[in-house]
Parts: structure tokens; sequence; C-alpha cells
């Protein structure tokens, strides 16, 4: 009986878990513009579903990844571009105008 409930109980657990990843998922934006020194738009849901959110969010809140200058946006994006190109991702873009849009 005792195993029964801790069976149930870790079931109830992993469905909250799955549908509250689930959620997050189908609220998040499709895509993302970041404005300033050439604006830069993405699909965030494409990047999602390759990469998984934890590639780019930290810690358990998915929120929007706070970018004020050049230098904090190729930290965060172009790092892990230029590591996705030496992978063979040609869908990884390096070069400036790739992703800055005038």
């Amino acid at each position: 009986m005792k195993t029964s409930k801790i069976i149930v109980t870790l079931l109830i657990v992993l469905l909250s878990s799955v549908t509250a990843i689930s959620v997050m998922a189908a609220t998040a934006q499709d895509v993302v513009t970041y404005t300033g020194k050439g604006t830069i738009t993405f699909n965030h849901k494409a990047h999602g579903e390759k990469l998984g959110c934890a590639a780019c969010h930290d810690g358990d809140k998915q929120e929007k990844i706070a970018i004020e200058n050049k230098k904090q946006g190729h930290a965060k994006c172009l790092a892990c571009h230029k590591q996705e190109k030496k992978k063979g991702n040609s869908a990884a873009p390096t070069k400036c105008n790739q992703c800055h849009k005038k």
C-alpha cells in the first residue's frame, strides 16, 4: 500500500513537471527582437526546439534575456553560434549582417 502511494505521488510530480514545461513552451514568443545598433530578430521557437531552453536561459525562470550592449550580445549569442559552426551547423550565423538586419 505504501509503495502504491509513492508511485502515485511520483507520477503526479512527473506529470506536473511535463505539463509546466509544455505550458512554458507554448507561451514562449515565436519571434524575439532586440533593438540597438542593428536590429536582431530571431525565431525563438526554433532556437528552443533545436537547442532547449537551458542553452540560453539560466535557472528555472525562462524570462527574456537582458542584452544591453554589443559585448553582452556577442558573449551570449555569437559565442554559441561560433561553437555551432565548428560542429558543422551551417545555419548558425557568424557574420555581422546575418544577424544585424538594417
